[in-house]
């Protein structure tokens, strides 16, 4: 009687699928992920204790510690802001702006500005601060 010797195959993962997986879950997570984008304006803005965070993906009007006007971070006369700004609303019908000053600028300019941006026909305005850090007693 003759037994047939069975060749035993070693098992052999192929990871090349495996690779092509990781592959699409890195493209994925980098197409999803929200970069934050931060303009070469320097600005210092105010802080506080109370506030919330929230993502802005809107029009953005930036006020510089020498009163220099910037929407999104294209220089702006001030006598051409409301001209400007009415023709950012028909660009994008975005009625909601972003408006960042920095924490040195006369509360009076801030205030004409703010003026200037509601005549121009935005409905609602946003003032971003950044969070206080609490100190330890």
């Amino acid at each position: 009687m003759q037994f047939r010797v069975k060749r035993y195959i070693k098992p052999v993962i192929n990871i090349a699928s495996l690779v092509d997986v990781l592959f699409l879950l890195l493209i994925f997570f980098m197409v999803t992920s929200a970069f934050v984008e931060q303009p070469n304006i320097k600005l210092e803005l105010p802080s506080t204790r109370h506030s919330e965070i929230s993502k802005m993906n809107n029009m953005v009007l930036s006020i510089a510690r020498d009163g220099k006007l910037f929407i999104q971070d294209k220089l702006v006369d001030e006598r051409n802001l409301e001209k400007e700004l009415r023709r950012v609303i028909l660009d994008t019908g975005d009625e909601v702006l972003v408006l960042k000053a920095d924490k040195y600028v006369p509360y009076g300019v801030v205030v004409d500005i703010m003026d200037t941006v509601k005549g121009a026909g935005f409905r609602k305005v946003i003032a971003p601060t950044i969070m206080e850090e609490e100190t330890v007693k």
